[in-house]
């Protein structure tokens, strides 16, 4: 017996240890690998272990019973795994899930909606619309695995063998812990019959969206983040009753992406609570013609290539002037079905600018019979203070193949210094630079560079060809046949060039603009486009004499307020440019998450203090003028009178204290501040 005791105390007291041990464990293990503009990141590692933010939901299964009964398995876990209670009682955090079911007919290449609800507009009536279930009934199965079974069923006699989809979007309420909403959508296909699905709808990638603009898809108030679910309910036949307006997913995505280039009337949605969505100032960054750029050749997107199989409903839904019964904005030509589209719209013709499809949306400056101009900047001499540089450059097209600078239909050089931020620029036309052969030039400053200048200064070429596309044709067209912009640094004592800081990669621009061009083409990387956006350089020399004061167009504070655009408060943002052109961006809607500011800045470079060699910015027309140069950037997007004022109590003759603050170790790092 005493044995046995002594046996038992053994066996408690390990048991202790082990329970202490494992306790420490959950304390000390690791938190979850979330990233810095996560809010999840800057929380308390032991609060993130216990709730650890986010919500992965599965399908598992689904069917569909003969008398119409519609039922589907699914599991709620947490990034790694964990399963969790979907009433948040047992796991942190109630997880709110809608369920939709679809199918495919087998005469239709979309889905309709069993899902339905009805909805009374002042234009359509009463109208049915798809919808999510309500009404249905959940069973747990498991730990965090459940059945919803759906007060909906399919109709009696329904096609076993068609392709059906189960859809959920959910959403983890972790607002308790401070860590928002958690939201994710899972879709599931399947055949009642228990067949192998073969027929899908998969023409564009959530992937594509997200990768290239929209960081991340998130729609009817963040649910909704994939196109495999948003296909379930926008399909033919769908209407918005307020409007009339179709929101059939391939007409309405391109009629809301062309939408300031509709010519009959503005694409409107009436969405929930009366609130109304006009999408008639929307400009698709990457330009509409650029149709692989959604249509992206390089997934796997089971129908990749449908924009090359043209109809009516879907070209129209760009090209609105159509009038299909008359031919009117068709050469005259009726169409009244979609069977001889594809007679004339073929894929891809002999010739550009042709009918067919590739032929019809191409974009002139992408022609591939452009010869092309190729910049190259070989030595700067005469690079001191007080004295004119010199420029040897070379032009060629892109075969290789000299070209002459005199016959450019523009080409400037821009001289800009020095590189520890710009404070002066200058631009010339270098046409009569004279020729060395083999399409190398030498063109001489007339502009000197300042007397006592000191440290390292850039020059900067820009320009294009005149050429004409298949002259003396139907098709005949003109283009501007840019080079892309070099800059070459170069230092005024002959020491290392500093070259200037590199804030913004024109990759990172290009993920949505595809090919930023500006300027009539002429400026089309971001080191060129920093010569000229100095900080004190305002629009004074286009902008009226009675549209004073000027605006500032400092590069960082005006591309931070360009794309922060209609959320602007209180002002309106308009840059007067070349023949004194009013260009208003109050209504530019950035299709992203302004808060990360990875998706534009490359190596950190948002984060503060920023250098001290920096200038003060120049802004007669905003709130402080001139302001510093952390304010410049910050202000570009929070544009309001308390970020203002927040920003000059900051400031003192010593300069700014952002970094106090917001330096990437405090409590209100720019990064912390940021993260969603």
């Amino acid at each position: 017996m005493r044995v046995l005791r002594k046996r038992n105390i053994l066996i408690r007291a390990l048991a202790v240890v082990l329970f202490v041990l494992g306790a420490l464990a959950l304390v000390s293990e690791t938190k979850p690998p979330y990233g810095p503009h996560q809010k999840a990141f800057y929380a308390d590692p032991q609060l993130v272990n216990f709730v650890r933010p986010g919500l992965v939901v599965t399908i598992l299964s689904a069917e569909i019973s003969t008398d119409g009964v519609i039922k589907t398995r699914f599991k709620l876990a947490d990034p790694k795994g964990l399963p969790l209670d979907r009433l948040g009682v047992t796991t942190p955090g109630p997880i709110s899930t809608s369920f939709i079911a679809s199918y495919v007919p087998a005469d239709k290449p979309q889905y309709v909606a069993y899902t339905t609800r009805t909805q009374t507009g002042a234009v359509s009536g009463t109208v049915t619309q798809a919808s999510s279930d309500t009404g249905g009934t959940y069973e747990q199965v498991g730990e965090g695995e459940y059945v919803y079974t759906f007060r909906t069923r399919a109709p009696s006699g329904y096609d076993r063998t068609a392709t059906h989809t189960i859809g959920i979007y959910s959403t983890r309420n972790l607002t308790e812990f401070d860590m928002g909403f958690n939201r994710i959508d899972a879709v599931f296909n399947f055949r009642p019959d228990g067949g192998q699905v073969t027929k899908v709808r998969d023409v564009v990638k959530t992937d594509t969206c997200n990768n290239k603009c929209h960081d991340p898809l998130a729609l009817h108030g963040g649910s909704r983040q994939k196109v495999e679910l948003c296909i379930l309910c926008h399909y033919p036949g769908v209407i918005d009753p307020d409007t009339g307006n179709t929101v059939d997913l391939k007409v309405m995505v391109h009629k809301i992406h062309n939408g300031a280039d509709l010519t009959k009337q503005p694409y409107q949605i009436i969405g929930f609570g009366g609130s109304v969505h006009d999408y008639s100032n929307v400009v698709i960054p990457s330009d509409a013609r650029r149709c692989t750029f959604c249509h992206d050749q390089n997934t796997d997107a089971a129908q990749k290539e449908a924009w090359l199989k043209p109809t009516r409903e879907t070209c129209g839904s760009c090209h609105d002037d159509i009038n299909w019964a008359t031919g009117e904005g068709h050469l005259g030509l009726p169409q009244i079905s979609d069977n001889q589209c594809a007679g004339c719209h073929i894929p891809e013709g002999e010739i550009e600018f042709d009918a067919s499809i590739i032929g019809a949306h191409t974009i002139p400056e992408d022609s591939k019979n452009l010869p092309g101009t190729v910049f190259e900047i070989n030595e700067v001499t005469n690079a001191k203070a007080g004295m004119a540089p010199s420029v040897t450059f070379t032009l060629k097209d892109k075969k290789g193949n000299p070209l002459e600078a005199s016959k450019m239909g523009r080409l400037a050089l821009v001289l800009a210094g020095p590189t520890s931020d710009y404070a002066q620029y200058v631009s010339e036309d270098a046409r009569t630079a004279s020729a060395q052969g083999n399409g190398m030039h030498t063109y001489a400053f007339k502009a000197v560079i300042p007397a006592g200048s000191t440290g390292s200064w850039s020059v900067g070429i820009e320009g294009y060809q005149n050429i004409t596309l298949y002259p003396g044709t139907g098709v005949e067209t003109a283009v501007r046949d840019a080079g892309d912009n070099v800059v070459k640094t170069f230092s005024l004592d002959g020491s290392e060039p500093a070259h200037r800081r590199h804030v913004v990669s024109i990759q990172n621009c290009n993920e949505c603009h595809a090919k930023l061009r500006l300027h009539g083409n002429n400026r089309n990387q971001v080191v060129q486009c920093v010569l000229c956006h100095a900080p004190n350089t305002t629009d004074a020399a286009r902008r009226p004499a009675d549209q004073k004061p000027d605006e500032g167009i400092q590069l960082a504070h005006m591309i931070h307020k360009i794309h922060t655009g209609h959320e602007i408060e209180d002002e309106e943002y308009t840059i007067y440019g070349f023949g004194n052109t009013p260009h208003n961006y109050n209504h530019v809607g950035f299709p992203g998450d302004r808060r990360n500011c990875a998706k534009c800045h490359m190596n950190n470079s948002q984060q503060v203090p920023l250098e001290r060699t920096l200038l003060p910015v120049q802004d007669p027309r905003g709130l402080i003028s001139p302001m510093q140069p952390t304010a410049a950037a910050c202000l570009g997007c929070h544009t309001s009178i308390d970020a203002a004022s927040h920003a000059l109590v900051n400031t003192s003759t010593l300069g700014e204290s952002c970094g106090a603050c917001h330096s990437p170790d405090r409590e209100f790092s720019v990064d912390k501040s940021h993260a969603r």
